[in-house]
């Protein structure tokens, strides 16, 4: 007996245990999608036929149970990304074609053993956050047909929340991988711009568009996320991972406050909004009210500035020819873009990076925001009477993100007093800290124990749980120039290495600038006895491998040794021979290098 969701860590299980074949959960999928009332979720379904010869080539080929990343992982794909052998029509039947290849990330995706089950249906050329703008209806939300899916990426998040698919994947520009998420139960993996290539992906504002991942969890989704990325010459936008950290302790969590906090008189919302601030804060965060209003101003431009011109952009020549074939509101959203000038554009792109420096400083505040994935939710009748002003409701909290170049993960954070509608918030960061986000993420989304998709009552599975720091990490201890901000932190974000947090050492060490250094190095002694008020170090986790050729890197008079910290643990750290700091200046009183660097300037 299969459960309801078919989450990726439950599948390996079943395959390594030797309790299932890829061809009966092939089997299952057929059964299920079949069943499943909403017959708006797919464009193009794979046939019966197709899906099980499918899975019986994968086993013939590769016969060892998850001999492959995702042997045997059904996954649907949103139908403005290429699969070869299936149209792509971005639910607009006029404009469909037959792509000769994959688009790259189905590629990779398929190659690692996934098996495609379908296209899904989509607000047309992935304008909406709704899910109502498609020839092909409206799928629903998979608690209560009344009620809309979110979009763009409909008929992706329902295929996982329904249970006959592992993940999806979906786009989003202003929001269409994380609004879905919510309206679902589940988590929406929304990655750094570039970081997943768009190479075979019909654009709808190409420079802000981003490839997503809707799964049952946040080791799910990230573990899928990780098969997918990855630089691709082919897309102009795609980007070279430079991974950013965030701190494991000391978290600063920024929060709505005041004036911003904008519901549209959903009171169920917000109280689970704050809930899920209470949550963090019991995980050790800080919480930090924070000004949204230069966020809100920089979403705006997405919508109602010359941004909407790229949608014109994309689809141009097709317009021109065939606007008649477009839903009436994505053509009217379209056809506004016609009166904006080269000069609203470039006035546009300098507002944005106006509000970009204004933003600085509410991320001085906060390390990550978090924020209610959707103010509120509609019911497709809803919806369709006032379709643009409802819909822009849905991306008051989403629509800066991709035009900010933000990382974010939307996670469930429970259900209604009525334990009817689901609710969801969404972690952001700055770039490339994709991986930094997920353990926060995980964690909530487990207190929030609100289950996985349509099984409110599921149990997140132990296996799928995100560790702050894996367990091949090796904690290190920097006290000079690979502090953050300094000229070798380099050397441990290149390799992956995580920020796990800043302390100060015991009271017994003392510091020296050391002479003829380049970059300028200090160098720490344990003196016992002398009573200091401790130095700064920051505590950084290294992978096993990374951390040897670190190591091996250090140049004499420093060396590996152990460093007691003030709360009396220990941990492996940066010290100096003794013989080096004779007749060197004695920096102690500073409190640390980053301080004697700073009276320097």
């Amino acid at each position: 007996m299969l459960p309801i969701m078919l989450d990726l860590a439950t599948l390996k299980a079943l395959y390594a245990e030797r309790k299932a074949t890829p061809l009966d959960i092939i089997q299952a999928v057929i059964e299920r999608r079949a069943a499943w009332p909403d017959k708006a979720v797919f464009i193009t379904p794979v046939s019966d036929e197709a899906l099980r010869s499918a899975a019986q080539t994968l086993m013939a080929e590769h016969p060892e149970p998850n001999s492959l990343p995702l042997w045997g992982i059904p996954f649907a794909v949103k139908d403005n990304i290429d699969v070869a052998g299936l149209p792509t029509t971005a639910a607009c039947p006029a404009f469909a074609y037959q792509p000769s290849a994959d688009a790259t990330v189905v590629a990779r995706l398929r190659a690692a053993g996934a098996i495609v089950i379908g296209k899904t249906n989509l607000d047309q050329f992935a304008t909406g956050l709704n899910g109502t703008r498609s020839p092909h209806g409206a799928p629903r939300s998979v608690f209560d047909a009344d009620y809309v899916s979110g979009g763009s990426s409909s008929g992706s998040a329902v295929t996982v929340a329904a249970g006959f698919a592992t993940f999806s994947l979906g786009t989003d520009t202003a929001g269409s991988g994380r609004v879905p998420a919510m309206f679902n139960n589940l988590v929406g993996i929304k990655p750094t711009p570039g970081l997943l290539p768009n190479t075979g992906v019909i654009p709808a504002c190409k420079s802000v568009d981003c490839v997503t991942i809707f799964a049952a969890t946040v080791g799910d989704g990230v573990a899928i996320r990780k098969v997918a990325e990855g630089f691709d010459a082919a897309d102009p936008f795609s980007r070279r991972a430079n991974w950013a950290n965030l701190p494991i302790t000391s978290l600063r969590v920024g929060v709505l406050d005041g004036a911003e906090r904008e519901f549209f008189g959903n009171a169920e919302v917000e109280k689970l909004y704050d809930a899920a601030i209470e949550n963090a804060r019991a995980l050790g965060a800080t919480i930090v009210p924070f000004d949204y209003a230069p966020f809100r101003e920089a979403a705006a431009l997405l919508y109602d500035g010359p941004w909407v011109a790229e949608r014109l952009a994309a689809v141009e020549d097709f317009f021109a020819t065939n606007e008649a074939d477009f839903d009436p509101t994505v053509r009217a959203i379209i056809a506004g873009a016609k009166g904006k000038t080269a000069v609203e554009a470039f006035n546009g792109k300098y507002r944005l990076e106006e509000l970009r420096r204004i933003t600085e400083a509410e991320w001085a505040k906060a390390d990550v925001l978090l924020l209610p994935t959707s103010p509120t939710t509609y019911t497709v009748a809803e919806m369709q009477a006032d379709p643009i002003r409802r819909n822009s409701h849905f991306g008051r909290y989403t629509n800066f993100v991709n035009l900010l170049d933000c990382a974010a993960i939307a996670i469930p954070a429970g259900f209604d007093s009525a334990g009817h509608l689901p609710v969801g918030v969404t972690l952001v960061a700055p770039a490339f800290t994709d991986d930094a986000l997920a353990p926060l993420a995980d964690a909530l989304h487990r207190r929030a124990a609100s289950g996985m998709g349509r099984d409110k009552a599921a149990i997140l599975p132990e296996a799928s749980k995100v560790s702050a720091v894996p367990d091949a990490f090796i904690p290190i201890a920097v006290v000079g120039a690979h502090l953050t901000g300094m000229p070798l932190n380099h050397e441990l974000t290149g390799p992956g290495g995580r920020l796990l947090r800043s302390c100060r050492t015991g009271a017994d060490y003392q510091l020296f600038a050391l002479p003829g250094t380049v970059p300028p190095k200090p160098g720490m002694v344990q003196k016992p006895g002398f009573a200091g008020a401790g130095l700064e170090v920051e505590v950084w986790a290294l992978p096993a491998a990374a951390f040897g050729q670190f190591v091996a890197r250090i140049p004499a008079p420093l060396g590996i040794g152990k460093i007691g910290l003030d709360d009396g643990s220990t941990v492996s750290g940066f010290l100096c021979e003794a013989h080096a700091v004779a007749g060197a200046q004695d920096i102690t009183h500073h409190g640390g290098w980053r301080n004697f660097i700073a009276s320097r300037t």
